[in-house]
């Protein structure tokens, strides 16, 4: 049986493949399990230092399986979207708070979940054929995997209630202008190359450092300036205390190129 996740390590970088390529990678609950718990475990994987997240084939991914979703409906249980409780908001909680940079692979269509999911790396990479749909309101549903919160902080709360309410396409160039995407290269070929390429550098950098300035930015996000000076003050104490802030500081001082262990 063909594995629904695909997991590859190259030194400190994680690559995470939706490997349903024929379904578009639409997510189905085994696959949704697999990524659950994959992040979950590479929360404490200390040899985890940056991670990829990208989709099999010509797409990202198309969304909830809907073919597995119908099935879902017609059953008698009555709780047809316990998945959001189940599968998506765990997905987006660990996304968003993984302690290492995050950096998604976006070739071709995200739409649903899978533009959420895209929406929770911390630096997404396309090429000419990549676009983004907001496909919930096509089914009669709103936003899930963490969307209502992403959407407004890269796009604005107006562009993103356009994006959600009339769910249609952005290709690749306007995602770019929109913020959507950080990067855009010129062949669908060099979309993964390029986000792996870029998760090498960033594995190589202050980690430590990269997840306290993710959580500074969500708590001030959110929060007031109180909270955002409260979450630096926490953050600094936290990062001067590591290896790497004192011997890239000798190495600055010394004339030196530091280097970065993640501790």
């Amino acid at each position: 049986m063909t594995e629904p996740l695909l997991v590859d390590r190259t030194d400190a970088v994680v690559t995470l493949t939706l490997n349903r390529p024929t379904a578009m990678n639409a997510l189905d609950v085994a696959l949704k399990e697999a990524l659950r718990d994959t992040l979950a475990e590479l929360e404490t994987d200390r040899t985890c230092r940056a991670v990829v997240l990208a989709g099999a084939g010509g797409s990202f991914s198309a969304g909830q399986d809907l073919r597995e979703h119908v099935k879902t409906l017609e059953s008698t249980d009555g709780k047809p979207l316990d998945t959001v409780r189940a599968h998506y908001n765990p997905i987006a909680a660990r996304l968003a708070n993984l302690p290492k940079p995050v950096v998604a692979a976006v070739r071709g269509m995200a739409a649903g979940a899978g533009a959420s999911l895209a929406f929770l790396a911390d630096i997404r990479i396309g090429g000419p054929s990549t676009s983004f749909l907001m496909a919930f309101a096509k089914v009669g549903l709103a936003a899930d995997t963490g969307a209502s919160w992403t959407l407004p902080r890269l796009v604005g709360h107006a562009k993103a209630v356009e994006l959600l309410m009339l769910a249609e396409p952005v290709r690749a160039e306007a995602a770019c202008q929109l913020g959507l995407l950080n990067r855009l290269v010129a062949d669908d070929e060099e979309v993964l190359p390029a986000a792996q390429e870029l998760a090498a550098r960033l594995a190589a950098g202050p980690t430590v450092a990269y997840g306290a300035i993710k959580r500074q930015l969500s708590i001030a996000d959110a929060g007031t300036l109180a909270d955002a000076l409260a979450a630096e003050a926490q953050a600094q104490s936290i990062c001067g205390a590591t290896d790497d802030h004192r011997s890239a500081t000798m190495a600055f001082v010394n004339k030196q190129k530091p280097v970065f262990e993640g501790h």
